[in-house]
């Protein structure tokens, strides 16, 4: 899965933006992150802030290995990279425009809330089938496309429920931005803004894997386990490890997983269907 995010604006109190009359953004980030592990594969820096998130496309396209399943949002539609894609043998699952122009040539399925049909789409050389999902859920209409033509490889419900795990990026945005202080720039400098940027993602990465590693111990889902919780939940660790009563951060903070508020016991899935997600070659 991937997205674009604009940092925030930098502080005006030392060096040249002093004399600024506005705070500047710090530019734009756009990250690739795996699905299943919540780790990100690659995470990419633009200095303009202003910058579309079409930009990002060739790097995006570089770093995915064939066989792969992109997901992303409405806001990277481009019919000419769902060709190259296609042609990198990596298929892609994103929303569909309201207004989206296409014929059918063949349907699927066809009920009175589930319509999976294979259309085409765009023209003269952009011109290409898809596979159009429109699913109606609690009185809304959301409407999808997947380069994957296969109901039997990518069922139709799946193709609801794996989009809507999308979210899992925007997670990881509010963590590394909000609890890991990354909305925070120390420099107006954009060396110094990259070095904070790739700090933080690395801290990130260590806070996903000590929460797997908790949520195992726990016997839980991850996404039954709060992040921002295990992290503030690391000071106490720290001062028990000083005082020679603990040693073991995973085996403390799952012990004590009731005292620090590290389940979520009002945890519900969001989705229609349960999905075991594994990155496994032979699930």
């Amino acid at each position: 899965m991937h997205d674009g995010s604009t940092l925030d604006a930098l502080l005006r109190k030392v060096g040249l933006l002093q004399e600024s009359e506005t705070n500047p953004l710090a530019g734009r980030m756009t990250a690739l992150l795996s699905l299943v592990s919540r780790l990100p594969r690659r995470v990419w820096y633009e200095a303009d802030a202003q910058a579309h998130d079409q930009r990002f496309w060739p790097q995006i396209l570089a770093a995915l290995p064939a066989g792969a399943l992109l997901i992303f949002d409405l806001g990277y539609t481009n019919f000419q990279m769902f060709l190259e894609l296609s042609a990198a043998q990596v298929t892609f699952l994103t929303r569909a425009k309201s207004n989206l122009r296409h014929q059918v040539e063949q349907v699927l399925f066809l009920s009175a809330q589930v319509r999976d049909q294979i259309v085409w789409i765009g023209k003269d050389d952009e011109r290409q089938r898809v596979r159009l999902v429109e699913i109606l859920h609690q009185g809304k209409w959301y409407r999808y496309l997947t380069s994957e033509l296969d109901a039997e490889r990518l069922p139709t419900a799946y193709v609801f429920a794996l989009y809507h795990q999308r979210w899992r990026i925007e997670d990881a945005y509010a963590i590394v931005k909000r609890l890991l202080g990354l909305a925070y720039l120390w420099t107006g400098a954009e060396n110094g803004i990259q070095l904070q940027l790739w700090a933080t993602w690395l801290l990130y990465a260590l806070l996903v894997d000590l929460t797997d590693s908790v949520a195992q111990a726990l016997n839980q889902p991850f996404a039954a386990i709060s992040v921002e919780m295990v992290y503030r939940s690391l000071y106490y660790f720290t001062q028990a490890y000083h005082r020679g009563d603990a040693s073991d951060p995973i085996a403390y903070l799952a012990e004590n997983q009731k005292l620090f508020g590290i389940r979520k016991y009002k945890f519900t899935r969001t989705y229609l269907i349960k999905l075991d997600l594994t990155s496994a070659q032979s699930p």
